[in-house]
């Protein structure tokens, strides 16, 4: 299984780390490609800078961690090119409020990530994951012990969301499914699930009493 990383920023940086600590191998692509092959060259033999071309190409799971806004932009621009792949959706629907904080850009009772499973081609296998935590704690939060910190996702798609699982398995997390992906909304910031609206990263023993 090819796992790719498109967008190399806060989470994208974050999770290409935690997945090859716990032993994945991943292509890295995203727009500054000097930078690209340096965290490349930082994380080792498992992990590949490649284009955006070749990642969409070569991946059977496409992780999108790139603005919400970007995501519809690559969907519209690889169409087709997505069909059979499972894409990973993490965005959070989120701008700059001007006051410090962020605001939601679309209606309060939608999600990005049925938004952008409705734009995904037919055959490509939506699933929102890798979100539902701030940035800094793919890192801070991976490999807790005893308890692990859980990993939240949402798909319709139960073989693609076991292919997910295993890799928040890797990240450091616990997986659990919340269901469907019209239960992103849940997992997605100002959600009941998010670690922004809980103050804390649960363990899976907490977010089983959540659901």
């Amino acid at each position: 299984m090819t796992t790719a990383i498109v967008g190399l920023g806060n989470i994208g940086s974050r999770l290409a780390t935690g997945l090859v600590e716990g032993g994945e191998s991943v292509l890295l692509a995203g727009r500054d490609l000097p930078g690209t092959k340096e965290l490349a060259g930082r994380l080792g033999e498992r992990a590949t800078a490649v284009s955006v071309d070749e990642a969409v190409d070569r991946a059977d799971v496409l992780i999108l961690a790139v603005w919400f806004e970007t995501i519809k932009e690559l969907i519209a621009q690889y169409g087709d090119r997505l069909s059979g792949t499972i894409v990973v959706d993490p965005s959070n629907p989120i701008a700059p409020d001007g006051k410090g904080g962020f605001t939601k850009i679309i209606p309060a009772g939608e999600s990005s990530g049925q938004i952008i499973a409705g734009l995904l081609p037919p055959g490509a296998r939506p699933v929102k994951a890798f979100g539902t935590l701030m940035a800094e704690s793919l890192i801070t939060a991976a490999n807790r012990t005893p308890r692990r910190a859980v990993g939240f996702y949402a798909t319709d798609d139960t073989g693609a969301g076991e292919t997910v699982a295993r890799l928040i398995s890797a990240a450091g997390f616990d997986p659990l499914s919340v269901g469907g992906i019209d239960q992103s909304l849940r997992i997605e910031v100002f959600g009941d699930l998010h670690e922004g609206t809980l103050g804390t990263v649960p363990t899976a023993d907490e977010a089983r009493g959540l659901l």
